[in-house]
């Protein structure tokens, strides 16, 4: 009886000893368990982040290539503006230029003379005239130069009125085309001769106070001819033709 009882110490010993090499080993089991999901956890946060930063580096490159897009588009729209100034500009000055070269057209008849005083006017009545004033005076003192009021040919040249007459002293007539001609009277000195060409402005002689004159001046006429009988209102001539007279 005695050794029955004794005999089941050591097999209840064995029994926790199995027990406890289970439990070590669920332990250990649960604890690399554990490891294993922290090592999920950590790859999946790494994945997550890496993604996070791919796409910033997309919306970075996406908003530089728009900033490019939109500088370009203002650098376009800058030279077009710049382009459409320049233009502009070229055209204004190509403008003002053809008004310049207009003006000078229109001008290019001048005063005969400068630092004048107007003194007896066309068709004005007059002792001093046989018939009403055939031209107008222009008062200066004796020795002013005279220039061509325009261009031309001179056709008449000298003395004795240059072939019209006593009354107009010394005289010069300057033939312009379509049939217009200027007349130049009572000069004390002619630098000119027939069939010579003179420029607008060019001097031609020295104003005077020869032929039938009552003091030092000028007497200016536009004709339709080269002779006495076709002259037509000079101041209002050459008001037409831009000369502030």
């Amino acid at each position: 009886m005695f050794e029955r009882v004794t005999s089941r110490f050591p097999r209840t010993s064995a029994t926790r000893t199995r027990a406890a090499v289970l439990a070590a080993g669920l332990g250990t089991s649960v604890v690399l368990g554990v490891g294993v999901a922290a090592a999920v956890d950590n790859t999946a946060a790494s994945g997550a982040a890496g993604a996070v930063q791919a796409q910033a580096a997309a919306q970075s490159k996406a908003a530089e290539a728009q900033a490019k897009a939109v500088q370009a588009q203002a650098d376009k729209a800058q030279k077009a503006a710049e382009a459409k100034k320049a233009a502009a500009a070229k055209a204004a000055q190509a403008k003002k230029a053809a008004k310049a070269a207009a003006k000078k057209k229109a001008a290019s008849w001048i005063d005969p003379v400068k630092s004048y005083k107007l003194s007896a006017s066309f068709a004005q009545n007059g002792g001093m005239w046989a018939h009403k004033h055939s031209g107008q005076d222009y008062a200066v003192p004796t020795g002013t130069p005279v220039v061509a009021a325009h261009g031309g040919t001179v056709v008449k040249a000298g003395g004795n009125g240059a072939g019209d007459g006593p009354a107009y002293g010394n005289a010069i007539v300057i033939k312009h085309g379509n049939k217009t001609y200027s007349q130049y009277a009572h000069l004390s000195s002619v630098n000119v001769k027939v069939g010579q060409v003179v420029k607008t402005g060019q001097k031609i002689a020295s104003s005077g106070n020869t032929g039938n004159s009552s003091g030092p001046h000028l007497h200016f006429e536009i004709r339709t001819t080269p002779n006495y009988g076709s002259a037509v209102d000079p101041a209002k001539f050459l008001r037409s033709h831009g000369v502030t007279v």
